[in-house]
């Protein structure tokens, strides 16, 4: 996890070096571990008015897939430079007329042990045809708890954030070394 002032500046960096008629805006920025993630507003098809739900359904995908042609070696080079620098892949998306789409992003695997019970569920999932596979199962639950826990999860951020602020500033945090310590001001346990 990364703290806000590390995402404001890896936020800052894309909005500075993409090119200004990339996106109408840049959406949202976010990272982990393996991944960074660009999302991109751009504008949406002018359609007759009245137009159906089909007509703008079909004009959107259309524009989004225009999108992802006309501006893929730009999209490349900007995310070879920033794979280069953070050291994580980058992935792209944009928002158009309320859809939102990810063209490309990694699906990391995770290992887990998980208990009778735990697997059960997951059995029970792909049992209901609701998943293929333990691993889609699993997929699957993380997916409801992200929609249903959101304002939880935000809280547990902004928890884990404030941890990190506070370690910053614990006796193992980088500073000054005093040149006059000696073995006498090691603490000891007796």
């Amino acid at each position: 996890m990364i703290t806000a002032e590390q995402h404001e500046k890896l936020r800052g960096w894309f909005a500075g070096r993409l090119p200004d008629d990339l996106f109408e805006s840049l959406g949202e920025v976010t990272v982990d571990r393996e991944e960074i993630t660009v999302v991109g507003r751009i504008p949406e098809p002018r359609l007759a008015e009245g137009a159906s739900d089909a007509e703008r359904e079909a004009a959107v995908g259309s524009r989004i897939q225009e999108f992802r042609e006309r501006t893929r070696d730009a999209r490349v080079s900007v995310a070879r430079e920033a794979e280069h620098r953070f050291g994580k892949k980058v992935s792209w998306g944009v928002e158009c007329g309320g859809e939102r789409a990810l063209f490309t992003h990694v699906a990391a695997p995770v290992m887990t042990r998980l208990r009778q019970p735990q697997r059960q569920v997951l059995d029970t999932l792909i049992a209901a045809g609701v998943a293929r596979s333990r691993s889609d199962a699993l997929a699957w639950c993380v997916r409801l708890v992200e929609r249903h826990a959101d304002d939880w999860l935000t809280e547990l951020r902004d928890s884990l954030e404030h941890v990190q602020r506070v370690r910053a500033q614990g006796p193992d945090a980088p500073g000054p070394i005093a040149e006059d310590a000696g073995p006498e001001d090691t603490p000891t346990d007796g």
